[in-house]
């Protein structure tokens, strides 16, 4: 399996102070971030799209190109690219050149977006929402096939066998992140694209039916329903003990949840609600290093996934926690897990038939 970290950057106001880091001092930690999960042995990271106040990446490519210069083997994903409200033309061309700088080490992670704010800065009309994914897919999928292109869409301007440069030296990596439409998992597995599938509330087994319609798709469209790869992106944080964990995470990560939910109509995360997540049929990966360990195999006897990314930055965390989770995660979760998944008793118990 392997294992990574996602972030968007986030500059949430600090619950004690009420004071947030600048962009330039969060971006500046991010590269710390990147290099310690670099050395510590893990195998992505992976940086989101935002276009608001409190987040600091609006460029993914951008970031990950400094993350690149920093890093030898790092594994560098967009988590995701708000691909309905941008352009696939330079979507590919900014992460060709990115695969090409990394020496083949990029990734396009697309989605359709959590938020809104990208679709009236860019132009675009919300009641397009999946159609403008699907177009634009379509578009980045033709790109990245061919050299020169020709389509026509409704969303954007036809191309008329034209190039796009520059190309990189493989097939560039593309995933499609989803948060539980199956509309958008068929989609993914009829495709034949890898599916980053983000579970951050609710039970884990509720999702359990959205893999296997997945691999259903991904069987119908003549693809191998285990040779397509699939990724759990989940919040979490680590700390050397579980209450240290769950106190250290829990202020940051309710400030942060409860303001957003003023926006979408969510009530106030509580301790209860937070402390439910944490247990083992939880969403929260929020513990010790053996807590961590246990849920991830849990949960791959679930999912038989291939890939598990972690947000530890929800809310205002401070850099030295999020360093020090990225210290364990690297040093005393990934050895385990590693070994644990290589067995095959653990193989065998984690495969999953599809008719």
């Amino acid at each position: 399996m392997e294992l990574g970290i996602y972030t968007f950057a986030e500059m949430s106001p600090d619950p004690k102070t009420g004071r947030a880091l600048g962009p330039g001092q969060r971006l500046r930690n991010l590269m710390e971030e990147i290099e310690l999960a670099e050395q510590v042995g893990l195998d992505v990271f992976g940086v989101g799209e935002h276009h608001r106040p409190d987040f600091a990446v609006s460029a993914p490519a951008v970031v990950l190109a400094n993350a690149a210069a920093r890093t030898k083997r790092l594994r560098l994903t967009s988590a995701v690219n708000v691909l309905s409200s941008d352009d696939p033309v330079r979507v590919f061309q900014e992460f060709a050149t990115l695969d090409l700088l990394s020496g083949g080490r990029a990734e396009i992670m697309a989605g359709r977006g959590s938020f809104i704010e990208s679709f009236p800065l860019f132009g675009y009309d919300l009641n397009d929402y999946d159609e403008l994914f699907a177009e634009k897919l379509d578009l980045l999928l033709k790109i990245r096939e061919s050299e020169k292109v020709t389509w026509k869409g409704g969303h954007r301007p036809a191309i008329p066998g034209l190039g796009v440069y520059p190309r990189p030296d493989r097939l560039l990596p593309v995933w499609v992140a989803v948060g539980g439409t199956p509309q958008s998992v068929v989609r993914a597995g009829t495709l034949g694209l890898p599916m980053a599938l983000a579970i951050i509330g609710g039970e884990p087994e509720r999702f359990a039916p959205l893999v296997e319609l997945y691999r259903k798709a991904l069987h119908r469209g003549g693809h191998d329903p285990l040779g397509v790869p699939v990724s759990i992106n989940s919040h979490g944080y680590i700390a050397d003990t579980s209450q240290k964990a769950a106190d250290e995470a829990f202020p940051p990560f309710a400030e942060a949840m409860t303001r957003i939910g003023r926006e979408r109509g969510w009530p106030p995360t509580t301790r209860a609600d937070f402390d439910a997540g944490r247990q083992l049929r939880g969403a929260l990966f929020v513990g010790s290093p053996e807590q961590v360990v246990e849920k991830i195999l849990f949960q791959h006897e679930l999912f038989a996934h291939r890939r598990f990314l972690i947000q530890f930055s929800v809310g205002a965390l401070p850099h030295a926690g999020l360093m020090r989770s990225i210290e364990l995660f690297g040093t005393r979760v990934a050895p385990v897990l590693r070994k644990a998944l290589s067995s095959p008793a653990t193989v065998a118990s984690g495969s999953q038939t599809v008719q």
